[in-house]
């Protein structure tokens, strides 16, 4: 198990799913935490849970869409606690199922830019605040949908091949000042989000969906956000030191092949 030893670390959407579980390993890993999410209740429940079990971390509302929030955000972190040793940059949304064609413009702008240009703008802020802290690591929340194309997704799937190649870019511009930059790509975990891919799917029967999700992965099954939380915690720890620029799979099995 890691041992974050009181480092300080920031989780966007952190309000539930993966970036909720990730937040609360990372507590439990001796990490301060600060989290951002527009879902004002759901990011205080977090944060609420993490003081609940003896840890340490703030909450804060921010559209990460929108540059000034980022700053503001991490100008908090910054009197709060004087440093940040790295960064999680997890919100995302699906967007809706729709060929290319049928996909309106203002989803597909809506859909990049909470998924997308937020990891950017996440990014942006954190890489000086690392830097200035002797080094750290940032872990971006891609997808299978970062390596493989998915019919229907076409915003989402966008948009993760798009963190997979920031992730790319920034471990090669900050390996000299000690940053790691790496990304995880899950497969179908059992959130919220992928909750919403399954109803918008097949309204009426979105637990077909769901059983066909399953049947793509090796193992059968959906994962668990505690699951991605261990290999997040992992990657930003300093046991993970020889790790930078990588798409790292926590699929089930996914990308393996039929």
């Amino acid at each position: 198990m890691p041992d974050h030893g009181g480092k300080v670390f920031i989780v966007t959407g952190a309000a539930s799913g993966i970036g909720r579980a990730a937040a609360l390993r990372l507590a439990a890993d001796r990490a301060r935490v600060a989290l951002a999410d527009i879902d004002g209740e759901g990011g205080e429940a977090t944060a609420e849970a993490i003081r609940a079990a003896g840890g340490e971390a703030r909450f804060q509302r921010v559209d990460v869409r929108t540059g000034p929030e980022v700053e503001r955000f991490f100008e908090a972190v910054d009197r709060e606690w004087g440093r940040l040793d790295g960064a999680f940059c997890n919100a995302g949304i699906n967007g809706p199922t729709a060929r290319i064609e049928e996909y309106a413009e203002a989803d597909f702008d809506r859909v990049l830019a909470t998924n997308l240009k937020a990891v950017w703008l996440t990014m942006r802020s954190a890489l000086p605040r690392i830097r200035r802290a002797g080094g750290g690591a940032i872990v971006n929340t891609g997808s299978t949908a970062s390596l493989l194309g998915y019919g229907t997704l076409g915003g989402y799937v966008a948009a993760k091949h798009g963190v997979l190649g920031l992730t790319k870019t920034a471990a090669l511009e900050y390996a000299a000042d000690g940053v790691r930059v790496n990304c995880v790509c899950p497969g179908p975990i059992d959130t919220p989000l992928m909750q919403g891919i399954e109803q918008s799917t097949n309204p009426d029967n979105p637990m077909a969906v769901r059983e066909a999700f399953a049947q793509t992965t090796a193992l059968k099954r959906y994962g668990r956000p505690e699951e991605i939380g261990a290999l997040v915690s992992f990657l930003l720890s300093d046991e993970a030191a020889y790790i930078t620029g990588a798409a790292v799979s926590i699929d089930g099995g996914v990308v393996a092949g039929i």
